[in-house]
C-alpha cells in the first residue's frame, strides 16, 4: 500500500488579510476621566488616532480640555468637554450627559485618581481616607454602574478601570490608603466582569507603575527619584503612553476576549 499524500494545511489563504492588531475604534464612543492629566492626554490622542468619539472629562484644568479639543477637531474627531467635580455625588451624572450628547457609549475609561492628603499613615485623618476614596474607588463604581446600564441596552461595551502598582505593594507609609482605594477598585473590577460576561460587558484594569508624569514629578524629590527608578527592573520610569496603549489595546478588537484581568504595566516592578 503506497503512502497517500496528504495536502498541507493553508493557514491564510486570503493575502489581503488586514493584520492591523489595534482596530475596531473607529466611531466608537469613549467617555475618558481625568483626561487632563499625563495619562489621561495620551488617551485622548490615542483614541482620537483611532477615530473614536472622545468625552474628555477635566476637573479644574479646562485650559487643557480645550486644547485638547481643539488638537483633535482639527483632524474630524467628534468630540467635547465635560467638567464635573467627581469627589462630589453630584456630579456622578457626567456618563448620563456623556449619553445624552452622543446617544450611547461603549466604553469607559475610569482614569481619574489620586492621593488626597500625602502624609504618613498615622497621621492620616477621616477627610484624607474618605476623600481619596471616593475618587478613587466610589467614583469609578458608581460611573460603572450608570455604564453598565446603558451597554447592557446596547449589546455589550468595556469598561476599563487605571489602578496602580500602589494595589500590589500597599503603597508607601504615606499612601496606604490610597493603595487601599486601588485595591478595592480591582476587586469592582473583577467582580463587574462576571457579572458583565453574559451582557458582552468586558471590564477589565490597568495597574499602573512607576509613571513619568507632572503628578510624580511634583510628588518625589531627585534622590527619591533615583531609588525608585532603581526598584524598577527596566531601570527607567514609564511614559504616560505605555499605560495609554494598554487601555487602547484591551478597548480595541484585540482585547474582544480579555475579561476580568488586571493588566500590569511597570517595568516588571
Amino acid at each position: 500500500m503506497g503512502l497517500r499524500k496528504v495536502k498541507p494545511h493553508t493557514v491564510f489563504r486570503d493575502h489581503k488579510l488586514n493584520h492591523q492588531i489595534i482596530s475596531g475604534l473607529k466611531e466608537k464612543k469613549v467617555l475618558i476621566t481625568g483626561a487632563t492629566g499625563g495619562i489621561g492626554s495620551s488617551l485622548v490622542r490615542m483614541f482620537a488616532n483611532e477615530g473614536a468619539t472622545i468625552g474628555i472629562h477635566y476637573h479644574q484644568n479646562q485650559k487643557q480640555a480645550k486644547s485638547l479639543l481643539h488638537d483633535i477637531e482639527k483632524d474630524g474627531v467628534k468630540a467635547k468637554c465635560f467638567q464635573a467635580d467627581l469627589l462630589s455625588t453630584n456630579e456622578l451624572t457626567l456618563v448620563q450627559q456623556f449619553i445624552e450628547q452622543f446617544d450611547n457609549i461603549d466604553i469607559l475609561v475610569n482614569n481619574a485618581g489620586g492621593i488626597l492628603g500625602l502624609k504618613d499613615f498615622l497621621e492620616v485623618d477621616e477627610s484624607a481616607w474618605n476623600e481619596t476614596h471616593r475618587l478613587n474607588i466610589q467614583a469609578p463604581f458608581f460611573l460603572a454602574q450608570q455604564a453598565f446600564v446603558n451597554m447592557k441596552k446596547h449589546g455589550g461595551g468595556k469598561i476599563i478601570n487605571i489602578s496602580s502598582i500602589a494595589a500590589k505593594y500597599g503603597g508607601s507609609s504615606k499612601s496606604l490608603h490610597y493603595g487601599a482605594a486601588k485595591a478595592g477598585l480591582e476587586a469592582i473590577t473583577v467582580g463587574l466582569a462576571r457579572a458583565g460576561a453574559s451582557h458582552n460587558i468586558l471590564v477589565n484594569a490597568v495597574q499602573a507603575g512607576f509613571i513619568d508624569t507632572p503628578l510624580q514629578q511634583r510628588l518625589i524629590n531627585e534622590k527619591n527619584l533615583k531609588e525608585r527608578i532603581d526598584l524598577i527592573p527596566l531601570k527607567r520610569p514609564g511614559k504616560p503612553e505605555d499605560v495609554a496603549g494598554a487601555v487602547v489595546y484591551l478597548a480595541s478588537k484585540a482585547g474582544d476576549f480579555i475579561t476580568g484581568e488586571i493588566m500590569t504595566v511597570s517595568g516588571g516592578d
